[in-house]
């Protein structure tokens, strides 16, 4: 059986492969004529799920799985060429460690103004300020997933009282309380950070609105560290120049690169990273278990042994 494989930008080995889930003709994807010609035999594709192009997807006649190495397979699923009875899988959990991280440190960094401190450095400038303490604050985790539960569990060493908002799950170790969707605003009326966790879909697009920002207090701070278009950008880049919000930190955005006209890039009180929330120098470490078990799984039961499947609309069971 063949599978073909994207390997770039996770530095993905054939041979770790090969060695992990052995009885499989990897191929590599060379962006050439032999993609192509292993995309028309190949069976599954594995990959980063932005990295897999519609071309490919168009050319593989046989295609029955996508393994994305990615927690987000909206930018795949968008794909015309991506038929409903293709089965797809996501990455879920694995970037706990380097989420949190992140998400830590746009808290610290945001509640000790660490873009003033690098300001006055760069000036020579000694200026002794209070600083501010993460312990004793609430943080509010809007979606509890695997993810969330990496954070939940830092926070709470840190000190810090932890909400989560999430319509699926009621009690998760961590948490101090977890609230509905429908009380969202009632959540960030009261929390330090809201930190956006949630996936993206339909019912989640903008559910961080100017509503939900109205709601947040002057000296609270927004982290989005999910997907761009969970949060309304406008509303939010309003609220953040009249004062509605102490801050935000933000990895991810509604158009990615975002677009060097965007007033969120000026903004003394905001952090821009470039979608970097999942990476991490050992991805492939932590990728590859999770890939072989699919893999696998899939010689020995077909589809009703993969985990992470993700529910596509329209699209075929396993």
């Amino acid at each position: 059986m063949t599978i073909l494989v994207f390997g770039e930008g996770v530095d993905l080995s054939l041979d770790a492969l090969s060695a992990a889930a052995p009885g499989y003709d990897y191929v590599l994807a060379d962006g050439g004529e032999g993609m192509m010609r292993a995309a028309a035999e190949a069976e599954v594709i594995i990959g980063l799920a932005h990295a897999i192009p519609g071309r490919v997807l168009a050319a593989a006649t046989r295609l029955r799985w996508i393994q994305a190495l990615t927690a987000g397979t909206d930018q795949l699923e968008a794909l015309p060429e991506l038929r409903p009875d293709v089965l797809v899988t996501a990455m879920r959990g694995i970037q706990g460690p380097q989420m949190a991280e992140l998400a830590f440190l746009m808290m610290l960094s945001l509640l000790r103004d660490m873009r003033g401190v690098l300001e006055r450095q760069a000036a020579r400038v000694w200026d002794r300020r209070p600083q501010r303490l993460l312990q004793g604050r609430t943080v509010t985790i809007l979606g509890v997933g695997a993810i969330a539960e990496h954070l939940a569990e830092r926070c709470r060493l840190f000190g810090m009282t932890v909400i989560g908002v999430s319509n699926g799950r009621a009690r998760v170790p961590h948490f101090d309380a977890i609230l509905p969707r429908d009380r969202l605003a009632e959540a960030a009326s009261r929390t330090d950070f809201l930190v956006v966790l949630v996936p993206y879909a339909a019912e989640t697009r903008h559910i961080v609105d100017a509503g939900v920002l109205a709601a947040m207090r002057p000296d609270a701070f927004l982290i989005n560290i999910a997907r761009g278009a969970v949060v309304d950008e406008a509303a939010l880049a309003a609220c953040l120049a009249a004062g509605g919000i102490a801050g935000a930190g933000l990895d991810v955005f509604a158009t990615e690169p975002l677009p060097k006209e965007s007033p969120l890039w000026a903004m003394p009180n905001v952090i821009v990273t470039p979608h970097v929330g999942g990476v991490s120098d050992i991805y492939m470490q932590q990728a590859l278990p999770a890939v072989a078990e699919n893999l696998r799984a899939w010689r020995e039961k077909g589809p009703s042994g993969l985990r992470n499947l993700v529910q596509r609309r329209g699209a075929a069971s396993a």
